[in-house]
């Protein structure tokens, strides 16, 4: 499938109540489980996507669209969640979410952006040059990639009790 805004916007509005069905009747032994030391529960990777929603996409579209390459993406601090989620209830950032996301998607739709402009270009500080349809894309699929991975945490927490059914259960083994 060729990148198109529109498509792209289908998925992006539709993370916060996909994030909120699976999650927020959940309890705390579900939305907290990880793999393991340094990895993320589907706690952590909500407030990761809050942090995103503030500092990464809508800004480092504006930069592309104000500055090009001129002014490289300020570094994006994947861990920040976890001091700025801190003692926060998961329905509080699930909502918090969902309305970061509502407005970014406002942004994004009132910017009417053009194709010339998905072909803007700017700096990346780790990856060189991008475009800004590189960068919508990035999103979605980043969107798609912590969904799946929460999934997987919570569907591997409890792959020891499944049995022999393991082996078709490629979730468990991926």
């Amino acid at each position: 499938m060729e990148f198109d805004t529109d498509h792209a916007v289908e998925i992006l509005r539709s993370t916060p109540g996909t994030l909120r069905a699976l999650l927020a009747q959940l309890s705390e032994p579900w939305v907290t489980v990880t793999e393991g030391e340094g990895t993320w529960s589907a706690y952590d990777i909500v407030g990761h996507l809050i942090h995103g929603e503030e500092t990464d996409w809508i800004p480092r579209l504006r930069n592309i669209l104000e500055h090009g390459e001129a002014q490289r993406f300020e570094p994006f601090d994947r861990f920040a969640q976890f001091e700025k989620s801190a003692g926060k209830a998961l329905p509080d950032l699930l909502d918090e979410f969902e309305r970061l996301r509502a407005e970014n998607l406002r942004v994004l739709e009132d910017l009417g952006l053009t194709e010339s402009q998905l072909e803007l270009t700017g700096v990346h500080p780790e990856l060189g040059v991008v475009t800004a349809a590189q960068l919508l894309a990035t999103w979605v699929v980043h969107d798609l990639g912590h969904i799946a991975q929460i999934a997987r945490v919570m569907a591997k927490s409890c792959g020891s009790e499944v049995g022999p059914w393991r082996q078709y259960l490629r979730v468990l083994n991926d």
